[in-house]
């Protein structure tokens, strides 16, 4: 009987640790964009002129995202989401769209916005700041 015993939790340990291997082995989901959003076009198109852009990603993005946008924020390294270099061609590729969304409406580790950053312009301006970052 004890026999058993430990051959049911010697079984259930080594099934326990090959699905946490398993988990952390398992690339990310690749992250979904509504068309809506896709084609959504940026009301305020052109340079974060007054700074309200750069203002706004030092308050909110910078901690994970880092000074320059690279993904390596002061926080970055606490996250279980692999941060993207927001200056690579990846990145910089999106549509307005797709960053607007990514940026301000967010998923998983990757916070909403909408709350915080009210104005529709202001979000704009977050957008085009990380336009700026690829210069």
């Amino acid at each position: 009987m004890k026999k058993g015993l430990n051959s049911i939790l010697s079984f259930v340990a080594v099934a326990a640790l090959s699905l946490l291997m398993v988990a952390f082995t398992v690339p990310q989901e690749k992250w979904v964009v509504p068309d809506k959003y896709k084609s959504m076009e940026n009301e305020f198109p052109g340079e974060d002129e007054d700074g309200i852009g750069e203002e706004l990603y030092d308050q909110h993005c910078k901690s994970c995202h880092g000074k320059e946008g690279f993904g390596d924020g002061t926080k970055a390294k606490e996250l279980e989401t692999p941060l993207n270099d927001l200056t690579s061609d990846e990145v910089q590729s999106q549509t307005d769209g797709e960053l607007y969304y990514k940026a301000i409406i967010g998923r998983d580790e990757m916070p909403n916005f909408e709350k915080k950053i009210r104005d529709e312009e202001e979000r704009w301006m977050v957008i085009n700041y990380l336009r700026s970052l690829a210069k």
